[in-house]
């Protein structure tokens, strides 16, 4: 006799989604079997986390069916969903800043379980699984790496059947994504379905079992990924291989950002506390910044851009100009501009249109008595939509109306098109995918040989290795000694970023005077 199968866990037949301008979803099948860590694979704009917020019952589709463990089932919104055993997590945090990371976690649990029963279960699931999380900070206080880590807590605590992850590791450093393969390999040992959304290829030809790419809203392949090449699984989602960079030697000129003896305590009970810092980026050359989220990135960008401007007088110094004391609309006049790691809320207005976001950070389209140019503000998004290919219905198109890496390229593009002395970029290539990742690059690379000073912050270790002509590591307030990309490795920077650069020079340097006396 043949044993009998076990259901589907989730199956979806010819699922439709529509918008005012276009269609997210188009006939939509896809099948997803217990224990299975299943890939869905596509560029930006191709509908993914449309589709996975229907199967969360964030989004209702217009037309196609749901079965869930072989029933089917009309999942009206996420709290039907997690009582069905479906968790997400979103690539755009779902948490309330005002609230601790336990109250946070405790909306969506159980109400029989009282708030202290909560924090004891995030401090154990954390320790478990390696993610550091302290139950009592305030949300407002974390960095976005340390946002991600809270998700993913409170989706394993409700112990799902399914577990659907949006760009799960885009702020999570390579030993922190080895830790999470762990997890969700043995959560699918468990029985647990997963389902993975990423652009990170060489994550999912690891980690995923199947892989289902979409391609304008429709399902164009079906593959086994740890059969495929990078190559292989660029052709299938965006038809064509990324263009490969060809970085050329930096010419480095004059300084433009000086930074010494920067200290500054954190005005956050929770935050990190800046100790001495000191950098140096010059006139055509692209300095970049690694290390684990939650460092002290978030302190160091706010005094750079002008935030924070606490810093004492003369350690922030922009093309010669102690600017200390200055806005962000000041340093902005002297060729600084600045891509925040959060899109939604600091990198853009979520309900203002694409080009009104342009007035952020560019005041060309203000005439006499503060008049509007909303024509030239229409004329530079469009331009701007039509250069980095943005998929959005023009540029009357709310911001939050975008998906998270067509905003990205959208802000990326404002502030490259803004012509800047001194770029600073934090995350520029969060949750793109492969292509709009090496266009990001190569726009870049090409601003520094333009001549423009340029300051990466990226938790991506290949990122920083493939576009930075200089790296330091942050770790805990502290900025190392500046490396050549040249002398720089995976696995020496990995071991600064627990801030043993002191330890690992003398060390090195001993290594070096045993060579010469043998």
């Amino acid at each position: 006799m043949t044993p009998p199968t076990s259901p589907h866990r989730l199956q979806l037949a010819g699922i439709t989604k529509r918008y005012p301008g276009v269609v997210a979803n188009n006939g939509v099948s896809l099948t997803v079997q217990p224990g299975e860590i299943h890939a869905v694979l596509g560029e930006n704009g191709a509908g993914k986390s449309t589709l996975m917020k229907i199967i969360y019952g964030a989004v209702k589709p217009d037309e196609g069916s749901v079965l869930f463990n072989g029933r089917p089932v009309h999942i009206r919104n996420p709290q039907e969903a997690r009582a069905l055993g479906i968790s997400m997590v979103f690539q755009h945090f779902s948490l309330f800043d005002t609230l601790t990371v336990a109250e946070n976690v405790w909306l969506g649990l159980d109400k029989s379980l009282s708030l202290a029963e909560v924090t004891a279960s995030i401090t154990a699931k954390a320790a478990e699984y390696g993610l550091d999380v302290d139950p009592a900070r305030p949300v407002h206080t974390l960095s976005v790496g340390e946002m991600q880590r809270v998700e993913i807590i409170r989706a394993l605590l409700t112990s799902p059947q399914l577990l659907i992850l949006d760009e799960p590791t885009s702020v999570l450093t390579p030993q922190a994504v080895d830790k999470l393969f762990v997890v969700l390999r043995q959560l699918a040992a468990e029985g647990c379905s997963i389902l993975y959304i990423s652009h990170k290829l060489h994550e999912i030809r690891a980690l995923c079992t199947a892989c289902t790419v979409l391609r304008g809203g429709q399902v164009t392949g079906v593959c086994d990924p740890r059969q495929e090449s990078n190559a292989s699984l660029s052709r299938l989602m965006i038809g064509a291989e990324p263009p490969a960079l060809t970085p050329r030697p930096s010419r480095a000129g004059a300084p433009v950002l000086e930074v010494a003896g920067l200290s500054l305590a954190s005005e956050d009970p929770f935050g990190t506390a800046l100790e001495r810092i000191a950098l140096t980026v010059r006139a055509g050359e692209v300095v970049g910044i690694a290390g684990v989220s939650g460092n002290g990135q978030g302190e160091l960008l706010m005094a750079l851009s002008g935030e924070d401007r606490r810093a004492p007088a003369g350690s922030v110094r922009v093309a010669g100009q102690d600017v200390v004391r200055l806005g962000p609309g000041r340093r902005r006049a002297l060729g600084l501009h600045f891509v925040p790691e959060e899109r939604l809320g600091r990198g853009a207005v979520p309900t203002m249109s694409l080009a009104h976001n342009l007035l952020l950070s560019r005041r060309d389209a203000v005439g006499p008595l503060g008049w509007l140019r909303v024509g030239a503000l229409k004329r530079q998004a469009a331009d701007i939509i039509a250069r980095y290919q943005v998929k959005a219905n023009g540029p009357d198109a709310a911001a939050k109306s975008l998906s998270g890496g067509n905003l990205q390229k959208f802000i990326v593009g404002r502030e490259i098109e803004a012509k800047p002395h001194l770029l600073i970029v934090s995350q520029p290539t969060w949750g793109v995918d492969v292509g709009a990742a090496a266009q990001i690059r190569g726009e870049i690379l090409a601003l520094r040989d333009a001549g423009c000073a340029v300051l990466v912050v990226s938790e991506e270790l290949e990122e920083l290795f493939e576009i930075s002509d200089r790296l330091h590591v942050i770790a805990k307030g502290r900025l190392s000694p500046s490396l050549d990309r040249a002398e720089a490795s995976i696995e020496r920077i990995g071991e600064w970023m627990s801030g043993l650069w002191d330890d690992a020079s003398a060390n090195h340097k001993k290594k070096e005077t045993a060579h010469a006396a043998a």
